[in-house]
């Protein structure tokens, strides 16, 4: 606790001590004192840990004799100062004006009158772009990001389902939740939901963290830097009953962060909190990543985003036009969602060009119009052939083999069970025989192809480990086909 008392008040306190001029405590307390809130809080920030920015929004509603009641701009906000900030702020106001002076509250009330639609998401004052260096400041759920605006289809159903049931109780079932994808297909989409959903049901009785792994990785740097470790350990490990960290991924190769990361998973998992990651790769492929960490990954629920098909492209777009209350002819949606093949935020990045054009202009949106605004995303070339070399690099570099590797005769399942991938995928993406196959691997005979290609197949329904590396590896190879 810092006590915000200059030399000079301390120095004025000793002389009117000394001649007896100070008043009893009694007296004090009958005087008529004002509540400085600036002055609590700028004492409040120096015994924070990196205080939020928004902290600094937090004003006085009202004074009633003792009570001082403040409000915050949001419900989340004010959720956070009374389980967080609370009693700090109370025993800064003792230490300034004395015991039994000063009571602060924060009313809930007056608070979701101010937020503006605090009702349809508790969570909407914290946006993407306001982040400081406190956790806690970056534990946002954004708005947009919602169940109720996320188009379930074949590709991402699984995900979804998944992430809305550990939404409902988390910590009962899927403990940790591991969800991986390519980029823009919809993971932070999921793992905002999941928080949002939190929220809204819970309130709080739950403290929900939402990070990105970077933010993770740069408070443990900074509080090595500062001494401060145990307060960075307390508010992740004890203060936390669900922890969402997005791109997973950064932390791989930094040896202090992960065994940072290491300790605080096992103290969330053992205490039965919730813990969902998401990634851009499966655990088992993952690289720079100590293996008592991918293990863990894994003892809960591992779940994929795959490419959404044409008709969940259309679903999204429709969607989307519907919140902008733009009409869409379906001839235009289906044209963006056949051109768009990469994810879904070049998706939505051609639509919201399509409808600011129509806006800006007044101009009806129409097949012609949609060709010529968007004539970047129509394929002109004919689709590439995929050679068997290119499979073996592309199986390589997923893996982190070399062509070399996959060609030679070694048995050991890190380099066979990749050889056998590539094997199958050679027979599934382009026109060559199993001798053919087998000759591009260094020489092995057909028997050999064919009992891969079976093995393959065999395991892509059991084994979600090699399910997970084909289906990443085909979405590369299809990428490359039609871009």
């Amino acid at each position: 606790m810092v006590f915000c008392f200059s030399g000079e008040a301390l120095l004025k306190k000793a002389e009117d001590v000394a001649h007896g001029n100070l008043a009893t405590e009694t007296d004090q307390l009958n005087q008529e004192i004002e509540f400085d809130w600036d002055a609590v809080l700028d004492c409040v920030k120096k015994d924070l840990y990196f205080p939020p920015s928004w902290l600094f929004s937090i004003k006085v509603a009202k004074i009633e004799g003792r009570l001082v009641t403040l409000e915050a701009k949001s419900h989340f906000q004010a959720l956070w100062v009374k389980n967080h900030y609370l009693q700090l702020i109370n025993e800064t106001a003792q230490s300034l004006y004395g015991v039994g002076r000063f009571q602060v509250t924060i009313d809930e009330r007056e608070r979701n009158s101010v937020a503006d639609g605090a009702k349809k998401n508790n969570a909407a004052e914290f946006k993407a772009g306001d982040r400081s260096h406190d956790p806690q400041s970056v534990s946002f759920f954004s708005s947009t990001n919602t169940f109720e605006n996320f188009v379930v289809g074949p590709s991402n159903q699984f995900a979804h389902a998944a992430s809305y049931a550990i939404a409902e109780n988390p910590g009962m079932a899927y403990n940790p939740l591991f969800i991986h994808s390519g980029v823009g297909l919809g993971k932070t989409h999921l793992l905002h939901s999941i928080g949002n959903h939190i929220l809204q049901k819970y309130g709080n009785r739950l403290n929900t963290l939402c990070i990105s792994a970077e933010h993770f990785t740069n408070g443990v740097v900074q509080s090595i830097k500062t001494g401060s470790m145990d307060k960075f350990r307390n508010l992740y490990r004890f203060n936390c009953d669900v922890l969402l960290i997005d791109d997973i991924q950064f932390i791989a190769g930094k040896d202090s962060t992960q065994e940072e990361f290491f300790h605080t998973f096992n103290s969330l998992y053992t205490a039965k909190k919730q813990i969902v990651i998401t990634s851009d790769k499966p655990p088992s492929v993952m690289k720079n990543f100590e293996e008592r960490l991918k293990s863990r990954f894994e003892w809960g629920l591992t779940a994929d985003i795959q490419p959404p098909e044409v008709e969940t492209k259309i679903a999204i777009i429709e969607k989307k036009a519907e919140e902008e209350q733009i009409e869409i002819p379906g001839d235009v949606a289906s044209f963006i969602a056949q051109n768009v093949l990469s994810n879904i935020r070049e998706l939505e990045g051609s639509v919201n060009k399509l409808f600011a054009y129509s806006r800006m202009f007044r101009e009806r949106i129409t097949l012609e119009l949609a060709k010529q605004l968007l004539k970047h995303l129509v394929r002109k070339e004919t689709p590439k052939i995929i050679t068997i070399e290119f499979i073996q690099k592309e199986v390589g570099s997923f893996f982190d083999l070399s062509v070399k590797d996959l060609k030679s005769n070694q048995k050991q399942k890190k380099v066979s069970e990749p050889r056998q991938i590539a094997m199958f995928l050679s027979r599934k993406y382009t026109s060559s025989s199993f001798p053919e196959i087998g000759s591009k691997f260094g020489g092995k005979n057909h028997s050999t192809v064919v009992h891969a290609v079976k093995n393959i197949e065999k395991k892509t329904d059991k084994d979600p480990n090699v399910s997970n590396a084909v289906a990443a590896i085909s979405a590369t190879l299809e990428k490359f086909i039609t871009s």
